[in-house]
């Protein structure tokens, strides 16, 4: 099954996301920063990123613009507070497959992650 990373500086946000995916069969690993997530991105390689962006050291968009510029293939989808359009268009132009408000509806996020890893299955033979 696929391993999704959650990044959250948030336990009780990381706890909530983690049993709700192994609930769903997948595998999780978890980052409570931006330096953290990278170093797990690079070592574990997983199929699907969960970024929030307000994260220390470096935030989300940041981690998001290293991904970008390292030509990264995983999908990331960002979930956060921020319900700001400027926040959202943002996201998807440094290379985020998708944007969920914070709480996440049920089935949401397993509906997103399951099109993302989807087409990077298809792209990915």
């Amino acid at each position: 099954m696929a391993l999704i990373l959650i990044v959250d500086d948030a336990l009780l946000t990381r706890t909530v996301i983690r049993k709700s995916l192994r609930a769903n069969g997948y595998q999780t690993i978890e980052a409570q920063n931006g330096s953290e997530a990278l170093e797990k991105i690079r070592q574990q390689q997983p199929d699907c990123i969960l970024l929030d962006l307000l994260i220390p050291e470096p935030n989300g968009f940041e981690v998001l613009k290293i991904l970008q510029a390292d030509d990264c293939q995983i999908p990331a989808i960002v979930i956060t507070a921020d319900t700001q359009e400027t926040a959202r268009t943002r996201c998807l132009a440094l290379g985020a497959k998708a944007v969920i408000y914070k709480p996440p509806k049920p089935g949401e996020l397993q509906a997103e992650i399951n099109k993302v890893i989807s087409i990077q299955s298809q792209s990915n033979p």
